[in-house]
């Protein structure tokens, strides 16, 4: 069992660290740098670079959930934590819930719309991109929250 759960934790953080990498690059030095390429070099970022970004960042945000829910299951503190009877740990999975949920169904479906990865007329990809990037930036700032009650459970201060 103690392997089982140290193998669950260490995929629940390594996915994690993968997700909240990601995010933290798009929202402090993609999205900031983007003024700064030439036009003639954006293709570079739209068609290559985000689009492979994007694979990593959702899949992290789903592993990193199903990992971090297998993980509260198999040690017993699952239905206490969504209920908040466990608020620490709970109040860092609604958190990574709703993150998670922003990133499946608001930041990628708006982002395949602003990318050009699905059509769409393109006055719809200004507002799209501007939807992810803003949902973009509240995971960020959710994350801040997300991750110091996630810590605290494991690092009690005395």
């Amino acid at each position: 069992m103690e392997a089982e759960l140290f193998l669950i934790r260490y995929l629940h953080v390594l996915s994690g660290i993968m997700w909240i990498g990601i995010l933290w690059y798009f929202n402090f030095v993609q999205i900031p740098s983007m003024p700064k390429i030439p036009d003639e070099q954006k293709p570079a970022i739209g068609k290559v670079i985000a689009p492979e970004a994007l694979f990593w960042f959702r899949w992290g945000a789903f592993f990193t959930v199903f990992f971090g829910l297998a993980l509260a299951w198999r040690s017993g503190y699952m239905m206490d934590a969504l209920m908040l009877k466990e608020p620490n740990i709970g109040i860092g999975m609604w958190l990574g819930l709703i993150m998670a949920f922003n990133v499946w169904f608001i930041i990628w479906p708006a982002q395949k719309i602003a990318l050009g990865i699905v059509e769409a007329d393109a006055s719809e990809k200004p507002a799209n991109a501007r939807k992810a990037m803003l949902f973009s930036r509240t995971n960020t700032m959710l994350s801040i929250p997300m991750l110091a009650s996630m810590i605290s459970v494991q690092n009690p201060i005395m």
